[in-house]
């Protein structure tokens, strides 16, 4: 389908699977109490680790979303991206009918994929041979796998497709999904992103970057993006996922619309594998080109859900980044990191946060900062800190930034006809 001008793209669903709890009620309410989803890791024995803290799903039982033979051919973030598709989809209540399939596409990113599977088969591979490695092995695994699911779930036969892209994965595939449906090369799209590596060898890689938070006594105020005592960001799990749609199909359906799409930017530091570029110049790329994008003007944005994952060089990076975009409307908008909450879901994050953002926009009020008690001395902007705030606001912003110097931004408008 060639088209004369851009499709209008409205968010119809949310789907959120947090370590505030599986559902997007559940996470919703969590943020706006400002609380805590941070505590000490269950998932496998960390007495030996600097970094013993993590936000995980509580109480998450994939055979909710999944029969019992299946669970073998799935890891958890697929399991995990189950969950939040189901949850959205429910929560738009799109029907994919056969003649419909081939207009409704998926695009899930994860930033590491299966890794859980690989450290178990590999355990097993040791132990017992290759003869006892499972043929679901790779199937289970792999970074697209989640997409796969979902789309043969749901019969979703469009565009398919899996960004890796670090801990913008989930945002990039909003982003693309958002460009198919823009562009007519589909009518609706499932998109998101999910992660679920609260593992052994990704927990002791990420210490041996020593780019955890080691707050272990403390692990509900490990995560404070922005004050002074921050000492790394907290490792979580989840998945967040949306329904996007082009706007009449929306509303002839009479769906639930909770945001509209309107702009997509991506940029990269050309800077560092890990390090984000100190002064923020890849981030302050990315946030001209979405506004760019959107064809608006800075001021006109109102809140900035902030990538903000408690990072000493990460988050002073971005503050100087807003500085230098917004200039002295810096000061005039909100800025607030959902992080503070969840923990840093990694490649999901990006779409935990777009679906935050959506629902922000629908309720006006925004989710805060926590554990903001004293910002660092550059750390000087709007930060929401510790009470969630009613308010009225028309454009959204939210940042994803990833390893390898990946940047993502999109920005959301409260929807109006």
């Amino acid at each position: 389908m060639r088209l004369d001008s851009p499709r209008r793209v409205v968010v119809t669903g949310v789907g959120l699977v947090s370590p505030l709890g599986d559902g997007t009620s559940l996470t919703w309410q969590g943020l706006l109490e400002g609380r805590s989803g941070v505590g000490p890791i269950t998932r496998f024995d960390a007495t030996e680790y600097p970094s013993r803290i993590a936000g995980e799903v509580p109480d998450f039982d994939p055979l909710k979303y999944i029969d019992k033979k299946e669970l073998k051919k799935s890891d958890r973030f697929i399991q995990l991206a189950l969950a939040a598709a189901e949850g959205a989809m429910d929560d738009s209540g799109l029907q994919i009918d056969e003649a419909a399939g081939s207009r409704v596409g998926v695009i899930i990113g994860s930033g590491i994929g299966g890794l859980p599977l690989i450290e178990r088969t590999h355990e097993k591979l040791v132990e017992k041979g290759p003869s006892r490695v499972s043929p679901f092995f790779i199937p289970g695994l792999i970074v697209n796998m989640a997409a796969g699911q979902v789309s043969i779930r749901y019969g979703a036969r469009g565009p398919n497709s899996a960004p890796c892209t670090a801990c913008t994965s989930g945002l990039h595939a909003i982003g693309d999904a958002y460009r198919q449906i823009q562009y007519g090369h589909a009518d609706a799209m499932i998109a998101g992103g999910t992660e679920g590596v609260v593992t052994p060898l990704s927990v002791a890689g990420f210490c041996a970057m020593r780019a955890l938070s080691t707050r272990n006594d403390e692990p509900e105020l490990a995560s404070r993006p922005w004050d002074r005592d921050r000492d790394g960001f907290v490792i979580g799990e989840g998945a967040g996922i949306v329904i996007l749609e082009e706007l009449s199909g929306a509303v002839a359906r009479q769906a639930p619309i909770y945001a509209e799409i309107v702009g997509y930017g991506m940029s990269g530091d050309a800077y560092h594998i890990s390090a984000p570029q100190p002064e923020g110049i890849g981030a302050a790329d990315v946030m001209r080109a979405v506004l760019e994008d959107a064809d608006l003007e800075a001021s006109q944005v109102g809140y900035i859900n902030a990538h903000g994952t408690s990072t000493e060089l990460g988050d002073s990076a971005e503050v100087q980044a807003i500085k230098e975009v917004f200039g002295a409307h810096a000061y005039r908008l909100a800025v607030s990191s959902t992080k503070s909450c969840t923990g840093h879901l990694l490649g999901a994050a990006g779409g935990l946060e777009t679906g935050v953002l959506a629902l922000a926009l629908h309720h006006q009020v925004l989710p805060p900062t926590i554990n903001l008690e004293q910002p660092s001395e550059d750390c000087d902007l709007d930060f929401v800190p510790r009470k969630a705030r009613p308010t009225d606001f028309e454009i959204g912003l939210t940042n994803s930034f990833g390893f390898g110097g990946s940047n993502g931004a999109l920005l959301l408008k409260r929807f109006s006809n």
